[in-house]
């Protein structure tokens, strides 16, 4: 658990309302969320501290236990276990300040006597605290996570989008789901699909799916973090002379004029063309690359005249190259 005040995580009074609690925690949980902020260990934590948070000023009785004990209240099974009232803790811990139950003598029984090994042991304590809990069971284990990967549109994982994704279950039938895609995800980015791992044992919860995402490559398009480049061919005269060309963008077609002098390889920019901003953070840019494209066969007189303006533009582009 984290050592800073839950309240403090999210940035909200103690006497902040619940819609004030959801709406601070969604701004968090977009600026920390680790697709924003793949490999950031900070932001990693950060978004495990709200989310922890969350999870308890959101429930009114784990809200009202962690009024009235802090942290302590959830120490062992974390902010996201059992739910667990006041009263019920009360019964289990004492309240603060009295002797709390002395479990010693149970778990002195663990692996002891009577053929009960260490599963039997636990099971003695799941049915004490069974009684302790009005003679309800303890809950079971949620069901198993599962992993798989996906291969998605190079445009898709830019603008984002819905696509789906077949499943092998562990009883052999397949299931199709539906996956959300936010815009600007990189490659081996993953998304957490909660309850869509495999089912729990007795009606508890399932366990989650975890997708890990690979982008197919763009017949034109490259991109470089949330810039995106495309390659736009020009004629010699076009670069010589200058030009006003149609380049794709995200948008469609877009009209862009090429100065006169062009070389390959030189980048023009056209800003907020490229991949989507999220979490506040701007969108990015599209880089036209000109690529000089020399006719293959010309006639005697074209190459008198590219000759003649050899000749009177002298130039050595290879000076100082080696």
């Amino acid at each position: 658990m984290p050592d800073r005040d839950y309240y403090d995580v999210l940035g909200v009074a103690r006497d902040a309302t619940p819609d004030a609690v959801k709406k601070a925690y969604r701004k968090l949980a977009r600026q920390y969320h680790p697709d924003v902020n793949p490999g950031d260990k900070s932001a990693e934590k950060n978004f495990k501290e709200v989310q922890q948070a969350y999870d308890v000023l959101s429930d009114q009785e784990k809200r009202s236990m962690y009024d009235r004990y802090g942290a302590a209240g959830f120490e062992g099974m974390g902010a996201a276990g059992p739910r667990t009232s006041a009263s019920e803790w009360t019964a289990r811990f004492g309240e603060p300040g009295q002797e709390t139950v002395d479990f010693s003598e149970f778990f002195g029984q663990f692996g002891q006597g009577g053929g009960r090994g260490a599963e039997g042991g636990a099971g003695l304590f799941d049915d004490l605290l069974g009684r302790m809990r009005g003679g309800k069971a303890a809950r079971p284990r949620a069901g198993r996570d599962v992993e798989a990967h996906l291969s998605i549109p190079f445009l898709t994982a830019v603008r984002g989008g819905q696509t789906s994704i077949e499943l092998q279950r562990g009883d052999g039938r397949r299931e199709s789901l539906v996956v959300k895609i936010p815009p600007g995800v990189d490659e081996g980015s993953k998304l957490r699909l909660k309850g869509q791992g495999e089912p729990g044992p007795k009606g508890s919860p399932a366990g989650d799916l975890t997708i890990t995402l690979a982008i197919e490559p763009h017949p034109y398009y490259k991109r470089e973090g949330r810039d995106l480049l495309v390659e736009v061919p020009l004629t010699v005269a076009e670069a010589v002379l200058g030009a006003k060309v149609e380049v794709p963008s995200l948008d469609g077609m877009k009209a862009l004029p090429i100065p006169g002098g062009a070389s390959s390889g030189q980048k023009l920019r056209l800003k907020g063309q490229g991949v989507p901003g999220s979490a506040g953070k701007p969108d990015g840019d599209l880089f036209v690359v000109v690529k000089i494209v020399a006719p293959k066969n010309v006639d005697d007189e074209s190459r008198r005249l590219i000759q003649e303006f050899a000749d009177r533009n002298k130039q050595n582009p290879r000076a100082g190259l080696w």
